[in-house]
């Protein structure tokens, strides 16, 4: 069985930036434990397959990282679009704007991004509303990322599981300096945020000066990624959250995100909420995207 392939970078301009992703471009056919074994050979943050649609969609999607299966992410949803796009068709159908994807957690909508005729990346809307959950202890949270207790600030909220697709602990750092100093300390995870409970512990400051609004780092070794350059699903829950702490009932809040900067693979993500009468009526993320390599592989 031949499978083809194609590798993109996301969110960013620049080969060998943003967050590397690959695509599998023929799917069916496929168990869910090879599709498993083909991303841990990959071993990228995640490998998406493609998949004929069930219903009148784009594609059927399905997303893993090196350990498991995700049910959506914000990377993968945009690269594959990214691709889809610029190849034109899949399973046979024209590839048309907007893409809609079939997903474990629901639809996902996607618009592409151009500059002129040019497909350059694309933007999703979160196929799930915001969902505020439990508070985590700080000393968990400050352990389980080599950081202090002080770093973590709680003003505007104490470190939480949120979600719009997939859980995340959100935590708030008071400095630059704390978020570069952090490290996953994977133990801590596995005694206290098991996979089932967070996808990951995702940290951010605000930008204080620098050229974006927010810097972030996102940790999640139980899932095999111990750290991930830019996390579409985490930064769609967070631009909900902060619109959702805002005073205002009826708001728009854009967020340019810096991820990945301090492990060599800087990312920038453009998140969007929209409240409306005090209740958040929608999240997007989305970014540009660069082509990276094509290949296939035969599978036995």
């Amino acid at each position: 069985m031949q499978l083809n392939f194609v590798t993109v970078d996301v969110f960013t301009d620049q080969q060998f930036g943003g967050n590397p992703l690959a695509v599998v471009l023929n799917g069916h056919g496929l168990t869910t434990e090879q599709m498993q074994s083909i991303a841990a050979e990959f071993n990228l943050a995640e490998t998406t397959f493609v998949l004929p649609p069930k219903g009148p969609h784009t594609a059927e999607v399905r997303i893993f990282t090196p350990r498991a299966e995700l049910p959506f992410a914000g990377h993968p949803n945009i690269g594959t679009a990214f691709v889809l796009a610029t190849l034109g068709t899949s399973y046979g159908s024209v590839i048309s704007d907007p893409l809609v994807f079939e997903e474990k957690a629901g639809l996902v909508k996607l618009d592409l991004m151009r500059n002129g005729t040019l497909i350059i990346g694309a933007r999703l809307a979160a196929p799930q509303p915001l969902t505020r959950s439990e508070d985590i202890a700080l000393d968990v949270v400050a352990t389980a990322c080599s950081i202090g207790v002080s770093d973590i600030e709680t003003a505007n909220h104490p470190p939480c599981i949120c979600s719009s697709g997939v859980p995340f602990v959100l935590a708030e750092l008071k400095t630059r300096s704390a978020l570069r100093d952090a490290r996953a300390q994977s133990e801590i995870f596995s005694k206290h945020l098991k996979a089932d409970r967070a996808t990951g512990i995702f940290l951010y400051t605000h930008g204080k000066g620098d050229d974006v609004d927010i810097q972030a780092r996102m940790f999640a070794p139980l899932y095999g990624v111990p750290e991930d350059p830019a996390t579409g699903s985490a930064n769609v829950t967070l631009v909900g959250l902060l619109a959702s702490l805002r005073g205002e009932r009826d708001l728009t809040l854009p967020l340019r995100i810096a991820q990945g900067v301090d492990m060599g693979r800087p990312s920038l993500l453009e998140a969007t909420a929209e409240k409306r009468n005090g209740r958040i009526t929608g999240m997007w993320i989305g970014g540009k995207c660069v082509a990276m390599m094509r290949g296939s592989l035969e599978l036995q």
